[in-house]
């Protein structure tokens, strides 16, 4: 999977910077020879006129010097009005947009014309718009969801402790709401640990734990750390792979298996297969995590990475939008693509590493 690269501009050749300078070189000999025209005009209306004398001309140039002095500051004026106008009207449309978006209007948008000395301007500032606009969407989305979320465990525990206050509840009910409420305040606690870890790693510039070691391992551990959940749904596990070594962040590269592995599950068939391929070329490493179950709709299949983003919006399966986030994150600081195929009823998750 090719990363996707955001519009650049091009410092090689300010093609912009040329067509500028060139309108103001252009102009100004326009208005010289525009003060000529008028010198020759002028000239000639007030010697018919009678108010310069024809010997005038012939006796000093001070009529042609006044006459360019005066015609230059008027047409020089008017240039500069009309220029001014002209070219900083898509400066005044640029400084709106921006104030627009302070505001909280994500939907403005530039245009410069075609052949305007600021399309990359134009292009830029419409990306961003349209990046903070579906930034802002899944922000909403996930306050909404996160939310409902949080609320519906606590609103469960808090009606069982109401419900444990009862002195004829008998034994079991009193142990199986007990097993409800640990449950449930798990959940609330892995939420609030994901969002921590996600801001973690969102100001990680570089990995800064570097080390050797051994990834069959880790991922066999992984499993074995979510054997009640595969278990759960009678799973049936298929391991391909050798004693594999990988070069990076242990501790973050878990998070990676954990949740990619997790996800897997959770969306897996009852009695469906998990299966888990590693392969290994001279530099890269490549991690396949497939199951079996509902495949990931194509227009969901890139959303699913963003912060925030629940492709299942029916919210029958457990989830905040805040794993593969992670995912994405820890893949690429270690100069990784990760990406995901659904064929066949199947749904795999592809990581590529260095090594």
């Amino acid at each position: 999977m090719k990363r996707k690269k955001l519009g650049k501009i091009n410092l090689e050749k300010p093609i912009a910077n040329v067509k500028v300078n060139a309108f103001f070189i252009l102009m100004t000999g326009v208005v010289q020879l525009l003060s000529l025209a008028v010198i020759f005009v002028l000239g000639a209306i007030l010697t018919n006129a009678g108010v310069i004398q024809q010997e005038w001309w012939q006796a000093s140039g001070w009529p042609y010097i006044l006459l360019m002095v005066v015609s230059s500051v008027i047409i020089g004026m008017g240039f500069s009005i009309l220029a001014g106008k002209l070219l900083l009207r898509p400066y005044k449309s640029l400084v709106e947009a921006m104030i627009k978006v302070s505001r909280g209007d994500y939907s403005v948008r530039l245009s410069f014309g075609e052949k305007s000395t600021l399309k990359e301007v134009e292009k830029g500032f419409n990306n961003m718009a349209e990046e903070i606009s579906k930034t802002e969407m899944l922000r909403s989305d996930f306050v909404n969801n996160f939310s409902h979320e949080f609320k519906t465990p606590i609103a469960s525990i808090r009606g069982l402790l109401e419900l444990l206050k009862r002195e004829d509840l008998t034994h079991e009910k009193r142990q199986e709401y007990i097993e409800i409420i640990d449950e449930e305040t798990t959940r609330l606690l892995e939420m609030s640990t994901k969002i921590l870890h996600l801001s973690k790693i969102e100001n990680e510039k570089e990995i800064q734990k570097k080390k050797k070691y051994n990834l069959s391992e880790q991922i066999r551990t992984a499993i074995v750390m979510l054997e009640k959940r595969w278990d759960k749904k009678n799973l049936e596990l298929n391991l391909d792979f050798d004693e594999i070594e990988i070069s990076g962040d242990e501790e973050m590269l878990m998070h990676v298996w954990i949740n990619i592995i997790d996800n897997a599950i959770k969306f897996s068939n009852e009695k469906g297969e998990l299966s888990v391929r590693i392969e290994q070329s001279d530099d890269i490493i490549q991690v396949k995590i497939t199951n079996d179950g509902k495949e990931i709709k194509e227009e969901d299949r890139q959303k699913i990475f963003s912060k925030f983003y629940q492709a299942d919006s029916s919210h029958e399966k457990e989830g905040n939008g805040i794993g593969l986030s992670i995912v994405k994150h820890i893949v690429v600081l270690h100069k990784g693509e990760v990406d995901v195929e659904c064929e066949n009823g199947k749904t795999s998750f592809i990581v590529k590493l260095p090594k």
